[in-house]
């Protein structure tokens, strides 16, 4: 396996910090075969016009948000459209000081696709798709480009594509600003095309500032932020990609509300998207939520302290042990076994030699003997994770490049494991009995 050394160093400082690199994750892939196939079906009904909603549910470092990243490349690699936000105490799904507002500013900003795959598309889309209008339009050899003739089918063609998103909810502002980023590039007035992308992005505050700007009097809201999110998907699959996939991590900052009723509004946006893309009324869209089992299952902090939700996501009875259901709404992640890590094991040792210039020494044998101290640990089958042990085994490789006199098995050996006990950063936090 040979991987350049930008993406080497992406991914071994980014698993050594602990977190998930966004680039690279093709090289270091291990197991999760069904979630996968699971997930990339839903896209395939995506692409076709449906829409579909899950949540992925582990414990923290269980690969959450590592599975979330490949099935963003994987959907990307299929035309797809990308955009992801982690939620935070100042981004939710819901709030009524900006909050929402501010997750939407961070999915537009995240958008991603195969050629723009960091972020930052949104200008690149737009201009993608009128530049595959034009392109058409001179292919069918109605005029030459630059006349009025060309011009005028240029915007017959676009006001097709607008006028379908007429009918849903904003969409004729969705459209009257599409066709004023269109005109804006024919007359080379680059400052109104960024006052355009601007809206797109939410980053007006006041509609007086739009109204001066661009002679609209609607801006993106908390209240209607995703509605807005659904004209994206629309326009998107008009545009010439095959749909949008939303992701959401971090879903446990809901769960950590500690007003109630904030909770039940941002649990009642859940149940508005949940609804929408299962009842047909979304299409060409995807929603993956992450988040751990407690801020999911707890009935009386967590998703299922909403009635609703909980009667629509709690597994059947006959979903239990191995027969797992990977149909259902809720995707819950298995440890890796012992043979996956091994794998695993083995590939970051190859990228670690690679990175760094040396010739590998850790054998096989050695990679076996570490698993087996880790897992060996007080309380590993229930309380270690995947992410710990690729922090220990970097750390080893470390250790054991910078000191190449010392045998890899005493560097393993030397370590006094204490018991395997949840990470305090990863623990949910207890809150006052009141609440307001």
């Amino acid at each position: 396996m040979i991987i350049p050394k930008r993406l080497a160093s992406a991914v071994i400082n980014s698993l050594k910090g602990g977190v998930v690199p966004r680039t690279g994750l093709p090289y270091i892939t291990v197991g999760r075969e069904k979630e996968i196939d699971a997930l990339l079906r839903d896209v395939d009904i995506i692409s076709e016009g449906g829409a579909s909603f899950r949540f992925i549910v582990g414990k923290y470092g269980s690969g959450k948000s590592f599975l979330l990243q490949t099935i963003r490349n994987h959907v990307m690699d299929r035309n797809f459209v990308v955009v992801d936000a982690d939620l935070s105490p100042e981004r939710r799904l819901h709030g009524n000081k900006g909050q929402g507002l501010a997750t939407y500013k961070e999915l537009i900003s995240n958008m991603s696709t195969k050629t723009r795959p960091d972020g930052g598309a949104l200008t690149l889309v737009l201009d993608r798709w009128i530049s595959s209008i034009q392109s058409e339009v001179a292919a069918g050899g109605i005029s030459s480009p630059g006349s009025p003739d060309f011009e005028k089918a240029v915007e017959s063609r676009i006001f097709e594509v607008i006028n379908s998103l007429n009918e849903m909810v904003h969409g004729f502002d969705f459209a009257r600003l599409l066709v004023m980023y269109y005109r804006a590039g024919i007359d080379g007035d680059d400052m109104l095309k960024a006052r355009v992308a601007r809206w797109f992005r939410g980053e007006y505050s006041t509609k007086t500032e739009a109204k001066n700007d661009l002679g609209v009097n609607i801006i993106i809201t908390d209240d209607d932020w995703y509605d807005y999110i659904k004209l994206f998907a629309a326009f998107l699959k008009r545009a010439g990609y095959n749909g949008l996939l939303v992701l959401v991590d971090e879903l446990v900052n809901i769960y950590k509300i500690p007003n109630s009723i904030t909770r039940q509004y941002n649990y009642e946006k859940i149940l508005t998207m949940y609804n929408d893309t299962l009842q047909g009324k979304a299409h060409h869209l995807g929603i993956i939520m992450g988040g751990t089992p407690q801020c999911i299952e707890d009935t009386r902090r967590g998703v299922f302290s909403y009635e609703a939700l909980r009667s629509r996501l709690a597994d059947s009875r006959f979903s239990s042990g191995e027969l797992t259901d990977m149909m259902s709404p809720i995707i819950r992640l298995v440890p890796l076994t012992y043979e996956e890590m091994l794998v695993l094991t083995e590939k970051l040792a190859d990228i670690h030699s690679q990175l760094y210039g040396y010739t590998q020494r850790i054998t096989q044998d050695e990679m076996i003997g570490f698993i087996r101290a880790e897992y060996g640990r007080v309380g590993a089958d229930t309380h270690i994770t995947p992410r710990e042990v690729i922090r220990d085994f970097i750390s080893v490789l470390d250790i054991a490049f910078q000191n190449p006199a010392k045998a890899i098995a005493d560097i393993i050996g030397t370590v006094s494991a204490p018991p395997a006990v949840p990470d305090k950063a990863a623990e949910e936090e207890e809150f006052a009995e009141f609440e307001i």
